[in-house]
């Protein structure tokens, strides 16, 4: 990778990467306010812990930008038109489903976060250690929901 690059890649990288984390921490609190069945408040409170985690990492995304002198863009309308994520499911939720939901959301935002701090290499080691770091956090949350399905 060119120096000349790396900043655009960095940028866009944590860009795509807000868009994700705040669509991701939405649709968890949504599967946290509408699951239902018998393993509904572990499930409940599951879903209260990554949605917690989530947003600090965003922030800290957003954060990484601005002090990168870029405005990060964390607005509904750039959310709804960025994010590669399936919509959540609309009304009440099987614990199963709410798991299974997550498991996914939270293992294919943190195999997107990897591969670009992949892409952003030595250029800058600061974007890529955040990144790493939370796809790492994202990559634990799903190996939870994984595990617990069994």
């Amino acid at each position: 990778m060119t120096t000349a690059s790396a900043p655009a890649t960095r940028t866009t990288a944590l860009q795509d990467s807000l868009i994700e984390l705040i669509d991701l921490s939405l649709q968890s609190k949504h599967y946290h306010w509408n699951v239902t069945g018998q393993e509904f408040r572990g499930v409940h409170l599951q879903l209260d812990e990554i949605t917690d985690a989530v947003r600090l990492w965003y922030d800290d995304v957003a954060e990484r930008l601005a002090t990168l002198d870029v405005s990060p863009d964390g607005r509904l309308a750039t959310i709804a038109a960025g994010t590669p994520l399936p919509p959540a499911g609309g009304g009440w939720q099987r614990d199963a489903d709410a798991v299974a939901a997550m498991r996914d959301r939270l293992g294919e935002v943190a195999t997107r976060i990897e591969r670009r701090a992949a892409e952003i290499g030595d250029a800058d080691l600061v974007t890529q250690g955040l990144l790493l770091e939370i796809a790492g956090g994202l990559q634990k949350h799903a190996w939870m929901l994984r595990v617990q399905a069994r």
